[in-house]
């Protein structure tokens, strides 16, 4: 009986404390993306500027999952829409940015991570699959971020001027580099409390 007593205790504590790693987690996430739009290159000649940030919503997604990749995502846009300095500094912060020219990037943030999670999670856990799931997951992104500068805009074509021409090949870059973190980071061993 007393037995039985000890494990009902240890119960609660060990879904409090699951459940604080796991918020943990996601707010962890949500920081390391607001790190990686610090390291923006604006271009002259194109609204959107080159930064590492969508490497890091890649990353979140390929290493947490569907659920958590989106959850992350979703807290850093409810973080940089209240003000906080989450985003590309390059831009005016908080809701403007969420407005700006690279609102359509941003607001599609959560659903690009949710959806690379959702393929890696379903599919092999190796550099291909995971280089698939972050390709896939970046069609999305481009295609979000597009129509929301051609709406901007009032024309596909400077869209796709100001936002897809300069960044193809970074964004291949970036595929492949959170491909390679996200299986290296998966193998790596776990350390045991």
């Amino acid at each position: 009986m007393a037995k039985l007593a000890t494990q009902a205790f240890h119960l609660p504590q060990e879904r409090a404390a699951e459940w604080a790693k796991q918020v943990a987690l996601v707010v962890g996430a949500s920081l390391f993306v607001a790190l990686c739009a610090h390291v923006t290159v604006p271009l002259p000649f194109t609204p959107v500027p080159l930064t590492l940030q969508n490497c890091g919503v890649l990353i979140v997604g390929l290493l947490l999952g569907s659920r958590r990749g989106f959850a992350a995502l979703a807290l850093y846009l409810a973080e940089g829409a209240m003000g906080l300095p989450v985003f590309n500094p390059t831009g005016p912060g908080g809701i403007a940015q969420l407005l700006g020219p690279t609102g359509g990037f941003l607001m599609a943030y959560p659903f690009v991570a949710g959806l690379a999670g959702f393929v890696m999670e379903r599919g092999r856990k190796t550099f291909a699959g995971a280089a698939v799931s972050g390709l896939l997951a970046e069609l999305l992104l481009f295609m979000s971020g597009l129509a929301w500068l051609a709406i901007l805009t009032g024309s596909m074509k400077r869209a796709v001027q100001f936002g897809l021409y300069w960044f193809v090949f970074a964004e291949v870059i970036k595929i492949l580099i959170a491909a390679g973190v996200a299986v290296r980071l998966r193998r790596a061993p776990k350390v045991q409390a």
